[in-house]
């Protein structure tokens, strides 16, 4: 008996002397609890909303004043036309945009012919429903509420028009997520365990301590994951485009630029764990499972951003992935230009800045 609890005395030091280790398994469970109970959210709140009104008159207003004192919508505006609607959904401005038949309350009241048309960003077909839905119920009950209760002709059934995915297919959706989790897994897990493997193995430090330029030498050990990453993105674009019918709808160079971009990043955020850590297996855990979660849950890949707490709001600006996932779904599946999507490329060739600056400081501390 005294031999299996020292047994267990010992194995509870050695938890407890590698503090990465201690770390995990003790917040771990709590920061999944913390982010399923509040980035698990369906719910659709805030959209921004604009709107097509020819007529401008007291049934419009009063369908427009009723979707904007909703929790569901903030109303930004009106645009002149549908066809400026896509232009408003491509630089963020709009989430939906409600659009009015010309003379809307003479139509109404005269003859019950009066027409709404609700058009909606459908790259992401499940938050497109909702918000459709969330409209149809509000625009009746306020057409209801103008007709004095009346029922026919004081019913209008908007059509709902989907851009950029008609067809609903969820693919349009999770493609872009996708490839933003694998290549920031992929290029985070490769980079962190190999350095960490030859911290384990006393090589890095004899590296470190060579004639070579501590920066050269973070950088040339990026490259061959680099090329490896480049590959992987191609065989990804190929699958999604030939096998799941996921149309580039924009650039395909900007695309590949982004993506090259992002990959560096990815490689950049490897070498900075793998600077804090000294075990691969503690290497390995952060990489994967600490990336995986934030990036499922805060980048916009499954949930809504706009609905989760502030706090968590801050943390997914943060993450690469977040900013990446937007500018693929901008180039793919919208085709949008590079205006569009210059805050994202600003946004992550800063991190990539970063990244590497911290690394090459960790390391430099290291060889002193």
């Amino acid at each position: 008996m005294k031999q299996f609890l020292a047994f267990v005395r010992k194995e509870g030091d050695h938890i407890l002397r590698d503090t990465w280790t201690t770390v995990i398994l003790a917040f771990l469970p709590v920061i999944m609890l913390f982010l399923f109970g509040f980035a698990l959210n369906n719910d659709v709140k805030d959209t921004l909303l604009m709107a097509v009104d020819p007529s401008r008159d007291a049934a419009t207003e009063a369908i427009v004043n009723r979707l904007a004192s909703s929790e569901y919508f903030v109303f930004k505006g009106y645009l002149e036309s549908e066809r400026d609607a896509e232009a408003a959904f491509r630089s963020g401005k709009a989430g939906l945009v409600i659009a009015f038949s010309g003379g809307f309350r003479e139509g109404l009241e005269r003859s019950g012919d009066a027409s709404v048309a609700l058009l909606t960003d459908g790259s992401d077909p499940n938050q497109a429903l909702s918000l459709v839905s969330y409209a149809t119920n509000i625009v009746n009950d306020s057409v209801a509420e103008y007709g004095g209760g009346q029922k026919p002709p004081y019913r209008v059934e908007p059509s709902v028009k989907l851009l950029y995915n008609p067809g609903m297919k969820s693919a349009f959706n999770f493609v872009p997520g996708v490839m933003g989790m694998v290549l920031m897994l992929i290029c985070a897990m490769m980079t962190s365990v190999s350095i960490a493997k030859e911290k384990e193995k006393g090589t890095m430090e004899v590296l470190l301590a060579s004639p070579i330029n501590p920066l050269i030498i973070i950088l040339a050990k990026t490259v061959p994951y680099f090329a490896l990453s480049a590959l992987n993105l191609a065989t990804i674009l190929v699958f999604a485009v030939f096998v799941l019918q996921v149309p580039i709808a924009g650039s395909l160079a900007l695309l590949i630029l982004v993506s090259l971009l992002f990959i560096f990043v990815a490689l950049a955020f490897g070498l900075l764990i793998s600077s804090a850590v000294n075990s691969q297996m503690v290497a390995l855990l952060i990489s994967g499972m600490g990336l995986m979660l934030p990036i499922m849950m805060l980048s916009g890949m499954m949930f809504p951003i706009e609905n989760m707490p502030v706090p968590l709001q801050a943390l997914a600006q943060a993450l690469p992935a977040k900013w990446y996932i937007s500018a693929v779904r901008n180039i793919m599946i919208k085709g949008a230009g590079f205006r569009a999507v210059a805050r994202e490329v600003a946004v992550l060739a800063f991190m990539a800045a970063a990244l590497i600056a911290v690394s090459f400081k960790k390391f430099k501390v290291r060889l002193e």
